[in-house]
């Protein structure tokens, strides 16, 4: 009488990740490493606040070209406004400036970014955040549809920086240069 082989062990399984983990773990500090290389995260956030910035100036382009047709269409809700062909250059010239004000502050936050400045990132992910919580408002309040031509590439925009940006990569880049005392084995901090 033979003895059949034992069955061959399986395969082992590949360990995933909770879909949860502990705070501890989370809040846990990076390490320092000042020689850390920057990660993708980093520069797909950069090159996407540059992407939301050249979204922006196609935006006041638009504007530009279109302005006539705004100031001429009586539906247009422009209180307090010179209609006067003077005050409507004034205007123009007034939220071009505006505009270009936010996109430069935008364009220098990308920049600081991609150094790895981590209040730079942090304030590039409240800006973030508070577009995209402007648009959930102006949909869930007002009925505003998110459009293609409108809020679509802004939304879409912000939600892939807050992505990027928010990252575990992204903030050890940013954090890189901290230098913590560790705490001795056995003591209070």
């Amino acid at each position: 009488m033979s003895v059949a082989p034992p069955p061959p062990d399986p395969p082992p399984v590949p360990q995933k990740r909770p879909a949860f983990e502990p705070p501890g773990r989370l809040l846990k500090p990076t390490g320092y490493d000042p020689d850390m290389r920057r990660p993708p995260t980093i520069v797909a956030g950069t090159a996407l606040v540059l992407l939301r910035v050249l979204a922006g100036i196609v935006v006041l382009g638009g504007l530009a070209l279109g302005w006539d047709d705004l100031i001429d269409d009586p539906g247009a809700m422009l209180d307090g406004f010179d209609p006067s062909p003077e005050g409507a250059q004034a205007a123009l010239w007034l939220v071009l400036a505006a505009g270009g004000t936010v996109l430069l502050i935008d364009m220098l936050l990308a920049i600081l970014v991609y150094r790895g400045r981590n209040w730079a990132r942090v304030i590039v992910m409240v800006i973030a955040a508070g577009s995209i919580s402007t648009s959930f408002f102006a949909w869930w309040a007002q009925g505003q549809e998110i459009t293609l031509d409108s809020t679509f590439v802004s939304l879409s925009l912000d939600i892939l920086v807050l992505l990027a940006l928010s990252s575990r990569s992204a903030a050890a880049y940013a954090r890189r240069n901290e230098r913590r005392d560790e705490p001795v084995p056995g003591t209070v901090p």
